[in-house]
């Protein structure tokens, strides 16, 4: 190897080593500043030091001399500590600052800038004035957390810059490879981040690069010719066993083709069971075929022909189902391959949860369970934005000031929590916090201000958190005040086909839910069709399927719902839903229910397919913001279906006006007689103008008791009822209706001013036929149910 060649191998080496060293360092540095004063202080010292020296002499291989001036600075200033003296704030901000200035420096030479003028190059000054006992706090280098450069991972927003010391995480995305002690099952279920020493918690040299297999480490791949400072000592000559153990690194590109080639290994294999059925169904023809020529010369041809294709549909066969064990196993030895602890994708997440506190002036600790909880690196990856928002977010809004916390008698730093569990075949991330909660009645008051329904129901309420534009903070910070960070996180968290959720109680705390499917790439999907296309729906997603008739669809507020056992559910046409032909009118109709967190929506479709396993494909950039998909899926015959994503199905679905789902029936052309009851006189004669003028001829009361009477007397086609009225009210006059013989089925619409959920559910239970809000009453909506229940 020529010397260029070498220098550019030797530089390639440092800079992997260099980002696990940066997280190394972020993460014995926060250990450090929360436990001085006690007896692990010095040996979170002695990590720190460990990591520079590595560091230090690695630089000196890599010719990268200006980042090797600046280890042997910050030793200086560590060196003192060793023998427990305090360190002052402004020396944790500077040496915090250095850590981000190093990880800055490799950045740049990796894209072959120059040091000079950089950050690290700034701070020099600062590090060999501390050194002498000059601390003071560090000159502004655009790499702390809230420097006006600090650097951002693609997509981010102001309220969700970097974390920093995140890059190893990012890169890695979001770390490679379990290390030896976690991949061995050390990593504790819950665990104080980061709380582990380098020396402990990653080996020296972790690659940022790339994705190693379980045991390896980055002490194997250095270049020859590395500092002795930074390389370990020579090890024996291998035997034939410890070879058969030696660690492989493997490029995350690598392992993200080899888990798609697994991905349509499985497809492949699907498809051939598909053939060898096509097979068995041509032998049992030629088997009809030959009792119909029983007797005939053609008899022993067809059975010989028959046999032969016996043959090779049970080799087929068998060969399908080896080529389908091969796949299998492949596959999960390469998801195998790919998973990291989740402790690993929550790497520099502790340092931006201090850097927000430090910034507010607030106290608080990140806290992790189910670290050693394994995930692909993919999921993770696509998981470390939202819990970045979320953890700076609960630290910036949720968190009260010291003061405040002692006036609620709680302990003066605030705790965030961050939590990872398996559900089935979904993973639930939450982040809590024991802060303030969120304040609804100021997300009321914003909602309202931009014109944005404000609702009544607490739930409903918090959910506006994930409106863009609404933030109820009185002030415009870098974390703060613009009302995007939630709606960032709703938005990442929906395009890996998940939901994200929010409970609060006052004075409590919050707690942020994302629930994510557990692989990106392969999935089971039921096929329906609607409009005349294939469409697929993610499995996991379908809480039920139904048949529904006319007569189990109710009408509330203008929108045909069904009522299903313990919930309105919103009823939709999925054609009309993705603007497409709609189908006949039958009728019976087949309807997928979908969940979308505590969210739930009924689509008809036309047709109920099949269920199967899918490849995941992601949408090229043309059709990336196609309404409603979210991906495409390769189905076993190679087919490709579009993805739908539940979430915004559910969403659309409960928005959608009526629509004609089941045929109308036969009608009489006369004049119907409405009873129409409600005690306020403004009320009444309102709606008997309206359906006056629509052709009714209408019988107005005063309250429910007169209504009831008027029924019996004469009859009617169809009530109009209030429900709050002196004598007998409208739920109990619709209970009177329905438990008559005579009346049972005549329609019943109950027009009222109560609007909640509870409210909404006891008049659909009392039998009324459709359910309207006065709040949002509309001529249109009050003739288009009656024209529909007539």
């Amino acid at each position: 190897m020529d010397r260029d060649r070498l220098a550019q191998a030797l530089l390639a080496t440092f800079l992997e080593e260099l980002e696990g060293h940066v997280a190394s360092l972020n993460r014995d540095l926060l250990a450090l500043e929360r436990e001085q004063g006690t007896p692990r202080a010095a040996e979170r010292v002695a990590a720190l030091l460990r990591t520079l020296h590595s560091v230090k002499g690695a630089a000196r291989a890599a010719s990268a001399l200006l980042v090797e001036t600046a280890c042997h600075r910050l030793e200086e200033v560590l060196e003192p500590l060793r023998d427990g003296r305090t360190a002052s704030p402004e020396l944790y901000e500077l040496c915090f600052a250095a850590v981000d200035a190093l990880d800055d420096a490799g950045r740049r030479l990796a894209s072959k800038q120059e040091l000079a003028g950089s950050p690290l190059d700034t701070l020099l000054p600062d590090l060999e004035r501390a050194a002498n006992g000059d601390v003071s706090a560090p000159h502004a280098t655009g790499t702390t957390p809230h420097a006006p450069g600090a650097t951002r991972p693609p997509g981010a927003t102001d309220e969700s810059s970097r974390a920093p010391g995140a890059s190893a995480a990012r890169s890695r995305a979001p770390g490679s490879a379990a290390e030896p002690s976690r991949a061995a099952g050390a990593a504790p279920e819950s665990s104080r981040m980061p709380g582990a020493s380098a020396e402990s918690s990653r080996m020296p040299g972790a690659s940022a690069e790339s994705s190693r297999m379980p045991g390896s480490s980055a002490e194997s791949s250095r270049m020859p010719g590395a500092s002795a400072e930074s390389s370990a000592p020579e090890s024996p000559p291998s035997s034939p066993v410890l070879e058969a153990t030696l660690p492989v690194r493997v490029s995350a590109q690598k392992l993200d083709a080899l888990l798609s080639r697994s991905g349509e290994l499985r497809v492949a294999s699907l498809r051939l069971e598909g053939r060898t059925e096509t097979l068995e169904g041509v032998r049992e023809e030629l088997a009809r075929m030959r009792e119909a020529v029983q007797g005939t010369e053609a008899e022993s041809s067809l059975r010989r022909a028959e046999k032969e294709l016996a043959r090779v549909t049970r080799e087929l066969a068998a060969d399908q189902r080896t080529l389908s064990g091969v796949a299998t196993g492949m596959d999960d030895e390469v998801r195998r391959a790919r998973t990291l602890p989740f402790l690993e994708g929550c790497e520099g997440l502790e340092r931006a949860a201090r850097d927000v506190a430090r910034s507010e002036g607030k106290k608080a600790r990140l806290e992790v369970h189910g670290g050693a909880l394994e995930l692909d690196r993919s999921l993770l990856q696509s998981l470390r934005e939202p819990m970045l928002h979320l953890v700076r977010n609960a630290v910036a809004h949720g968190l009260e000031s010291p003061e405040e916390r002692r006036r609620a008698h709680k302990p003066e730093e605030g705790r965030v929590t961050l939590s990872a569990r398996l559900r089935g075949s979904r993973v639930e991330v939450t982040v809590e916090d024991d802060g303030r909660g969120l304040n609804l009645e100021a997300l009321r008051a914003r909602a309202v201000a931009q014109g944005i329904e404000a609702p009544e129901d607490d739930e409903d309420a918090a959910r506006l958190a994930f409106h863009s534009g609404l933030s109820t903070s009185t002030r415009v910070t870098e974390v703060a005040g613009r009302g995007v960070g939630l709606d960032v996180v709703r938005t990442q968290v929906e395009a890996m086909r998940g939901t994200v959720e929010v409970s609060t109680l006052p004075g409590q705390g919050a707690r942020f839910a994302l629930d994510v499917p557990l692989t990106l790439s392969t999935l089971r999907v039921l096929l329906v069709s609607a409009g005349g296309q294939i469409l697929a729906l993610a499995s996991e997603g379908v809480a039920r399927l139904v048949r529904l008739s006319p007569d189990e669809v109710r009408d509330v507020e203008g929108r045909p719902t069904w009522v299903a056992e313990d919930a309105l559910v919103p009823l939709a046409s999925l054609a009309d839903v993705l603007g497409l032909p709609p189908g006949p009118p039958r009728q019976r109709r087949g309807a997928v229910v979908l969940a979308a967190g505590t969210a739930r929506a009924a689509l008809v479709v036309d047709e109920v397919l099949a269920e199967q396993e899918a490849l995941v494909r992601a949408l090229g950039p043309r059709v990336r913001r196609a309404r409603h998909v979210s991906a495409a899926a390769v189905l076993p015959d190679g087919r490709l279906s579009l993805l739908l994503n539940p979430v915004s199905l559910v969403r659309a679905a409960g928005g959608r006006p009526s629509t004609a789902l089941f045929p109308a029936p036969v009608t009489q052309r006369t004049r119907r007689r409405i009873v129409l009851a409600d005690d306020s006189p403004t009320t009444r004669a309102l709606e008997q103008s309206i359906l006056e003028g629509a052709g009714y001829d209408v019988v107005p009361c005063v309250d429910g008791a007169e209504a009831w009477e008027r029924l019996q007397a004469g009859g009617a086609e169809a009530l109009v009822l209030d429900v709050e009225m002196p004598r007998m009210d409208g739920i109990a006059l619709t209970e009177a209706v329905r438990a008559s013989p005579r009346f049972a089925r005549l329609p019943v619409i109950l027009v009222t001013a109560r609007g909640r959920p509870e409210d909404k559910a006891r008049g659909l239970q009392a039998g009324a036929s459709a359910y309207l809000v006065k709040s949002a009453f509309d001529p249109t909506s009050l003739l288009e149910t009656l024209r529909r229940l007539l």
